[in-house]
């Protein structure tokens, strides 16, 4: 008997807002669903810089993507879903968004010292890629329970993980804000890259801290076990984080396997 392998399909969804308190956002996301790639941003410098960085990162590390793809010679091709060539051309588009953050602060005086996160998903049928620099955060609905894929390049969560502060210590200190990794802050970084099975009716969701700082990783799962529409929950998502405060800027990227 034959038996028919139906592949995977992709809905995306997104949203960002400026918080209530910002005057600016800093936030920056982009995808491109022919090459199953979504990325979030979340920048930071003085003045305009942050925006400027989430802004090239995105741009950069999309644009390095399309160029392997266009690239890649029939050899190439045909182990383009091996673990290792997936890994290694995130890693070459992380490093694309670095070098383009890095450069520009590098020849404008005025964008010295900008840096921005970056949280990534790849998704090929059954599999997908996140790779994360910073804090912005990655979480799969899967079966009405929610799970956390990244853990964060922060102090607080460096510290969590050492059993030096307890989570609930992380939550309330000063320092929860200083991230230990960035792109474009120096001129090499390195991104943390992870393989995930995929099923039918798994939710991704990629997400900058303005949401997870406003809103408790519960309220997020309900918002998202409930997703009949993508847009209306990224809205729900961004809603929540205003009501609760909304004192950074708000990005939300969902994705759903079907």
């Amino acid at each position: 008997m034959m038996m028919r392998v139906t592949k995977l399909q992709y809905q995306v969804a997104a949203a960002t807002d400026r918080g209530r308190t910002r005057t600016s956002n800093e936030d920056s996301f982009g995808y491109s669903m022919k090459d199953g790639i979504f990325v979030v941003c979340d920048g930071m410098g003085g003045a305009a810089a942050g925006e400027v960085a989430s802004r090239a990162s995105v741009d950069a590390f999309l644009g390095e993507f399309r160029g392997q793809k266009a690239g890649l010679g029939p050899d190439a091709a045909q182990n383009a879903g091996s673990r290792t060539d997936q890994a290694n051309r995130l890693e070459e588009a992380v490093a694309a968004a670095n070098d383009a953050v890095f450069s520009r602060a590098q020849d404008d005086s005025r964008l010295r010292g900008m840096g921005t996160t970056l949280v990534a998903l790849m998704v090929e049928d059954t599999r997908a890629w996140i790779a994360h620099v910073g804090d912005s955060r990655c979480y799969r609905m899967r079966r009405g329970g929610l799970e956390r894929l990244t853990e964060d390049h922060s102090l607080v969560d460096e510290q969590v993980r050492r059993g030096q502060l307890t989570p609930q210590e992380a939550e309330n200190s000063p320092l929860r804000n200083v991230i230990t990794r960035a792109i474009g802050s120096h001129g090499s970084v390195v991104a943390e890259i992870n393989e995930v099975e995929v099923e039918s009716g798994d939710l991704f969701l990629l997400c900058s801290d303005g949401l997870v700082r406003e809103v408790a990783e519960g309220q997020i799962g309900e918002v998202m076990h409930h997703a009949l529409r993508l847009d209306d929950a990224c809205n729900r998502l961004i809603e929540a984080a205003n009501a609760n405060g909304g004192k950074d800027n708000i990005t939300c990227l969902l994705v759903r396997a079907v």
